[in-house]
């Protein structure tokens, strides 16, 4: 079975973790939310989010399909600056996808190295931060193993996205189809 890993630090975009992980869900893929210093982690919104667990205690042997970052700020700077989170990005990337959305993608996965020379998306105005990134306004980028949105607004787009590359287009279509999300994936 794939296992998700998503990475929770305060100042987190709510909507942009939580979409992708309840349409995960919804597909029956196992998700891990791991917050960065505490279970209990507090939005960019102000909405507290209690975790399964921290990600240092995440075991550095676990294997993950998939390491997530959502974006928001001060969240992206704060999964950034963590060891933990990186090790597992670096280590997931290796042999499985890494995602990221909003900020995440310039200020996360650019300083690992990730975006160099990948095509990529992000929050409008955070491109400065990952300058070895080729840069695309598009929605949803994929590149080999990498995929990344550019806002909340492509939340629940990014989901059906990890949805269909873990478990196939049929089961996206059926999540898209059972919450009558937009009709085009």
């Amino acid at each position: 079975m794939s296992r998700v890993i998503v990475f929770l630090a305060d100042g987190f975009e709510e909507t942009e973790a939580l979409c992708p992980v309840d349409v995960l869900r919804r597909a029956g893929i196992e998700v891990v939310l791991a917050g960065v210093g505490s279970d209990m982690i507090t939005s960019s919104h102000g909405v507290t989010v209690k975790a399964d667990t921290t990600v240092e205690s995440v075991d550095s042997s676990e294997h993950f399909a998939v390491a997530f970052c959502p974006g928001g700020m001060p969240g992206s700077v704060n999964l950034s600056q963590s060891w933990n989170v990186n090790e597992i990005i670096v280590k997931t990337a290796q042999t499985g996808i890494v995602a990221a959305i909003c900020a995440a993608p310039a200020v996360v996965l650019a300083p690992l190295g990730l975006l160099k020379g990948r095509n990529a998306t992000c929050f409008p105005g955070c491109e400065s931060y990952a300058p070895d990134m080729v840069f695309s306004g598009e929605g949803i980028v994929v590149d080999g193993n990498i995929v990344t949105a550019k806002s909340a607004g492509w939340a629940f787009d990014l989901g059906l996205k990890l949805v269909s590359m873990l478990k196939g287009s049929d089961e996206a279509e059926k999540v898209r189809s059972a919450i009558y999300y937009k009709e085009s994936l």
